[in-house]
């Protein structure tokens, strides 16, 4: 069922008032996690972050909850595993590759474990399964893992990231280039943190199927145990993944996720100064976001809205009705401060078909741009007659004001 997003309102449905405008409004295109609309500059009441890049989303709505610098080009580190992990599952889903094939450890992927880095200690000329190499990607964060996996994907790394660029930008990642598939850190390899909350929401919403792996404590292979370097997991109720990353270059960084109570929360920083303040900002930033704000439904598809005059029609109104369901972010204190009116090209001409969109329900929130959400007409009304439409025309010539 689509869902629209309103950031920062409250339930006053009843708070609605019809405000008729010069020209009719252009129909407004749902907006979604796959693309978080721009917020406000944070609000005094807002909470602060170490983190030199941030954003926090609402899952389900799309709702930027905070953003800071979101949109700034910085170095991904491990984070960008993320992006190659989309690759593989999309590989897993169209048939092109299972969970059970064998890939063959080149020099190449064994050299790129044993630069500096984290690694999965998988060994030159061996072949290792692909799940064994999706755990050693996803919780041991392997470079040498991340390799071996595109590699026998693409036949060579390169070829690999042009296909993580091409995809990248299908999915909606505009301020994203990658120039390898483990995250190092090169000249124009770089995203944003909302890029990555995108990515974050395409991968739980395309495979599903395949989430869990993000949230597994540990690994072990080659007999080598390792642990899941997430900090959040284990210690905020929910936590499920999705990715940590540092460099010198980078800082500590994250892409986290949690789902409580039926709703879900991304979270993406990065520049953090160490692992300590990676955590403590984690933990901080996700339990601010459950505990200050709540998802509600405050109308429902088909549900009227108001009503619009409509000229030379059988009936002179037609109810204007909600074309979607709509979803809210709702902060504690803040729920006295919604303003909504209905706009349209008043009147209305005849006929006009049930589902029409004729006017727009234009939100005002504090903080944030004006949101417009569509609404349709909630029956026909057809064009009177020849003898209603000439009575009509003289009775309004008649009232017409020299």
């Amino acid at each position: 069922m689509k869902r629209l997003i309103l950031i920062f309102a409250m339930l006053a449905l009843c708070a609605v008032s019809a405000a008729k405008a010069a020209a009719p409004a252009s129909t407004p295109a749902p907006a979604s996690v796959s693309a978080p609309a721009p917020a406000a500059e944070p609000s005094r009441d807002q909470i602060d972050t170490l983190a030199k890049q941030a954003i926090i989303v609402d899952a389900d709505t799309g709702a930027v909850l905070l953003e800071k610098n979101s949109n700034e080009h910085m170095p991904t580190s491990s984070m960008s595993k993320v992006m190659t992990m989309y690759m593989v599952f999309e590989a897993l889903k169209q048939g092109r590759l299972h969970l059970n094939d064998e890939l063959l450890v080149s020099e190449k992927a064994w050299r790129e474990g044993m630069d500096d880095g984290s690694r999965m200690f998988i060994q030159v000329g061996t072949k290792v399964k692909v799940e064994d190499l999706i755990r050693g990607v996803i919780v041991q964060s392997g470079n040498d893992a991340s390799i071996a996996l595109a590699e026998g994907i693409a036949g060579t790394e390169g070829a690999f990231v042009d296909a993580m660029n091409a995809r990248a930008k299908d999915l909606g990642m505009k301020d994203s280039h990658f120039m390898n598939a483990d995250g190092m850190p090169v000249d124009d390899h770089y995203s944003t943190c909302r890029d990555l909350a995108l990515l974050a929401y395409r991968i739980m919403k395309d495979f599903p199927e395949y989430y869990h792996y993000f949230g597994e404590k540990d690994f072990t292979y080659n007999k080598i145990h390792q642990m899941n370097r997430d900090p959040l997991i284990g210690h905020v109720n929910g936590a499920d993944g999705l990715k940590t990353g540092h460099t010198q270059i980078a800082g500590y960084g994250l892409m986290g996720s949690a789902k409580r109570d039926g709703r879900r929360i991304i979270l993406v920083m990065n520049g953090l100064p160490s692992e300590k303040a990676r955590q403590e900002e984690g933990i901080k930033l996700m339990e601010w976001a459950f505990r200050n704000f709540e998802n509600k439904k405050i109308i429902s598809k088909g549900e009227t809205v108001a009503s619009a005059d409509v000229w030379l029609g059988q009936d002179p109104q037609v109810p204007l009705v909600a074309a979607d369901d709509l979803t809210v972010v709702l902060p504690h204190g803040k729920r006295n401060e919604l303003g909504l009116k209905v706009q349209y090209d008043a009147p209305l001409k005849a006929p006009i078909a049930k589902g029409d969109k004729v006017a727009t329900l234009k939100i005002n929130v504090p903080d944030q741009k004006e949101i417009d959400v569509p609404l349709v007409a909630g029956q026909d009304d057809p064009r009177k007659g020849l003898f209603g439409r000439v009575k009509d025309r003289f009775a309004y010539l008649l009232t017409k004001k020299p």
